[in-house]
């Protein structure tokens, strides 16, 4: 049977992802990432001229956000534990800003998100999202990569797919946002080793959710190689790994008479013919 194109693919398991995150709370999660974000969230939010009545935090690993009070009235924080099915529970028109901080690079259906978002906006509301995208953890990706096709003759996803800043801005378009903006944020960090790599990872709960995740163990000889090629292609002088972390910002706004529209073609005063055949200045 084919499957229908409208039918987003499943790469992750949620179910799995949410038990590593509440693992990792209750252990002791590694926030340095996730701190960093909810502070240019708030700064992001400081530059937008306006207060928000009634806004919902959707999805943000652990506590959820602490924003400033004297911005947001109502704050309402969506537990990831809420979500393995990705139906959010908001009304329609029900929020003048929807926020979430690296959660949304493990939704399957992200397209649904974003229009369920759109949905739940009022108009000229706001989604203010960040969410990990790019080349993140590429360092790591190859190093397995290589390890795997040396040790064990063939390569199983270790690492998760991520979107990249394109895409995340025709996304915001196609769920019917207005003024849509992306950037992406690049972060650097550095570790003794891989394996002190994979710790942080383990106490973010961010391990390997994928659907198509090998089910055994990794090799001792598989793991140890991976270090090894990790250390030889991505450590400075001092010894140390990088890992890079790229943080994708993305917001848009839901469509209000008040907001600014493109000039109709053929409305500009000056056209681009006569732009470019303008004379040079005379000395």
């Amino acid at each position: 049977m084919t499957q229908s194109p409208d039918i987003a693919p499943v790469l992750f398991d949620r179910s799995l992802l949410i038990a590593r995150q509440a693992r990792a709370l209750r252990q002791g999660a590694a926030t340095f990432l996730l701190d960093r974000v909810a502070e240019d969230m708030a700064e992001r939010l400081g530059a937008v001229m306006r207060d928000f009545a009634d806004a919902a935090d959707v999805w943000t690993p652990g506590e959820g956000l602490r924003l400033p009070e004297e911005r947001i009235k109502t704050l309402t924080h969506i537990a990831p534990a809420d979500a393995p099915r990705e139906i959010l529970p908001l009304a329609p028109q029900s929020l003048d800003l929807v926020l979430s901080a690296l959660a949304l690079q493990f939704v399957n259906d992200l397209p649904g998100v974003l229009a369920q978002i759109r949905r739940a906006l009022k108009p000229d509301g706001l989604l203010l999202a960040a969410m990990i995208g790019g080349d993140t953890l590429g360092e790591l990706r190859q190093s397995f990569a290589a390890a795997e096709s040396e040790c064990e003759g063939g390569v199983s996803p270790r690492v998760a797919p991520f979107a990249d800043l394109r895409d995340i801005g025709g996304l915001l378009q196609r769920a019917g946002l207005a003024l849509p903006v992306t950037d992406v944020d690049r972060i650097v960090v550095r570790y003794a080793d891989a394996f002190a790599l994979m710790q942080d990872l383990r106490r973010m709960g961010a391990g390997n959710v994928l659907i198509e995740r090998r089910r055994t163990p990794s090799r001792r000889t598989t793991l140890l190689r991976m270090a090894e090629v990790y250390g030889e292609r991505f450590s400075d002088s001092d010894g140390r790994i990088r890992a890079t972390f790229d943080v994708i910002w993305l917001s848009g706004w839901a469509p209000h008479e008040s907001q600014q529209k493109p000039l109709k073609p053929g409305s500009a005063v000056a056209s681009l013919e006569a732009a470019v055949k303008r004379p040079p200045k005379s000395d």
